[in-house]
């Protein structure tokens, strides 16, 4: 993939050990893919104002849909149930736009 690295927003409650292990495992997943990427590690409280700066929020947590970015939320880095498909639907709106 040509061009900037894509930013990913990844928000948890709290922005330590949940985050942590969904960005490494989406970092992980999209170098697979081929497709290079920065995480950017926040608090769901945090969300509004850090999404303007990324081009995908990943979140375990609710947060607001209305922030001009896709918002995908999920606990299948955690569980590891449907973790690959929810990779699809990221690498699909990263390369894609949808």
């Amino acid at each position: 993939m040509v061009g900037r690295p894509k930013v990913i927003l990844v928000a948890c409650g709290t922005a330590i050990a949940t985050s942590t292990v969904v960005a490494k495992a989406i970092e992980e997943g999209l170098a697979a893919r081929g497709i290079k990427v920065i995480t950017r590690q926040c608090k769901a409280a945090e969300v509004p104002s850090l999404a303007p700066g990324a081009d995908l929020v990943v979140t375990t947590t609710p947060v607001p849909t209305n922030l001009g970015v896709p918002v995908i939320k999920t606990l299948a880095f955690l569980t590891g149930v449907g973790k690959e498909e929810v990779l699809d639907q990221i690498a699909k709106i990263l390369t894609e736009g949808g």
